[in-house]
């Protein structure tokens, strides 16, 4: 395996939830070493060596340090000290309160850099404000765009600004980390993950600067010009999966015309109201009502092939079986790299793998996440050089868990 290429780094993690652990899983995987600061035992979230949080843990160290007593906030500082950055995703005064904050970390690190990934940024009337994904995705928009036919607004299932403010996170942390190698200073990084979801919007804000719209319309139908059918229809079962789907957008006259044949020139389709694509958008829903019908007779995957082999564009709606244990792609590019638990019986379990790929190294999943407080002894003991006895002594006094 070529070295990887951040090896030599360290992070001091305080992160949380998901949007910070995915920027410091992202500098883990190229070979920063990451030190999680745990505070308390989790709430039961999922187990460690499992799922998300596996996920979102790998390649990194914990050490359990209580920051509400003084000595485990003097244990962070020092390891501070030893490190390159420092990342949290707190709210902007938390850091401040501990006195971990880029002003007093520079006292002890004159070169450190300290990336805060709050929600909303350290300045502005709202910058005390906690907020989580939903929250942001409410804040810049996104929820209003995903609509009902009804305008109703229905929001995405997962927290895609968690997915942002953690991609951004890490982008942030390899510029501060060029600077420092051009300059030899370090710096504070003020990440709004509001403004990082914000930013990536596109369309919706387009459409307001430049048509001049008050309300972006819904994105059903709107993203990319009209289309007629265009949308999701249930398909038939897979074995005792009830619940497939296939995309389906057709967007011009020779794109229905190729639908209609490849669907064996049904009787409804020469009807006059669908002749064109302004009749076919006007009468959606009784087409999608013929749609559904043909969609229901074959399989997801079927109707996919049978599609896109007359140049109509349509595809699996894919759950999470379908990614990660029938996409061809996925398997042959092992984006799913297995780990083993450390049990006896050496039960792997899968975790998303690293999407890009470096001719000179490319990063690499190496450990399965661990426990809270799973390498104290490293942490407290090669790292900050504390003997047994000391911290035997920090476990009474309160200020770490063993």
């Amino acid at each position: 395996m070529a070295e990887l290429p951040l090896k030599g780094v360290r992070v001091l993690d305080f992160t949380w939830v998901v949007a910070g652990p995915v920027a410091t899983r992202i500098l883990a995987d190229q070979g920063a070493e990451v030190v999680k600061i745990e505070r308390k035992v989790p709430p039961p979230i999922g187990s460690r060596k499992i799922g998300l949080q596996c996920d979102l843990h790998r390649d990194k160290l914990s050490v359990a340090i209580n920051m509400s007593v003084a000595r485990g906030v003097e244990l962070a500082r020092k390891l501070a000290a030893k490190s390159d950055l420092v990342m949290d995703n707190f709210s902007a005064r938390v850091m401040r309160g501990w006195g971990m904050d880029y002003a007093n970390l520079r006292e002890v690190k004159p070169d450190i850099i300290c990336i805060s990934m709050s929600g909303l940024g350290h300045t502005g009337p709202r910058s005390n404000y906690v907020s989580y994904g939903p929250t942001l995705q409410a804040l810049s928009g996104y929820t209003a765009l995903m609509q009902e036919r009804d305008g109703t607004p229905a929001g995405y299932g997962y927290s895609y600004a968690d997915m942002g403010g953690g991609y951004t996170g890490a982008l942030a942390a390899l510029i501060a980390l060029w600077h420092r190698n051009r300059t030899g200073e370090g710096q504070f990084v003020d990440l709004s993950q509001f403004e990082a979801v914000t930013s990536v919007i596109g369309p919706a804000l387009l459409d307001i600067s430049v048509n001049g719209r008050e309300q972006p319309a819904p994105l059903y139908n709107s993203q990319e010009g009209p289309a007629a059918p265009h949308g999701v229809y249930k398909c038939a079962a897979m074995g005792d999966d009830d619940d497939r789907w296939i995309a389906i957008a057709v967007r011009s006259q020779a794109e229905w015309e190729r639908f209609v044949t490849m669907a064996g020139n049904p009787a409804w389709a020469r009807e006059a109201k669908f002749r064109t694509m302004y009749l076919r958008m006007r009468n959606r829903d009784k087409l999608d009502g013929h749609i559904s019908r043909w969609t229901t007779q074959r399989s997801a995957e079927d109707a996919m092939e049978a599609l896109q082999a007359a140049h109509v564009a349509a595809g699996v709606v894919s759950n999470g079986i379908d990614l990660c244990t029938r996409d061809p792609q996925l398997q042959s590019r092992g984006f799913w790299p297995a780990l083993k638990t450390p049990t006896h019986d050496g039960v792997a379990t899968q975790v998303t793998g690293i999407p890009f790929r470096l001719s000179a190294g490319s990063g690499a999943v190496r450990t399965i996440a661990p426990e809270v407080g799973e390498n104290n002894d490293y942490v407290l003991g090669d790292l900050l050089g504390l003997s047994r006895a000391e911290r035997e002594e920090l476990i009474a006094a309160g200020a770490i868990w063993p």
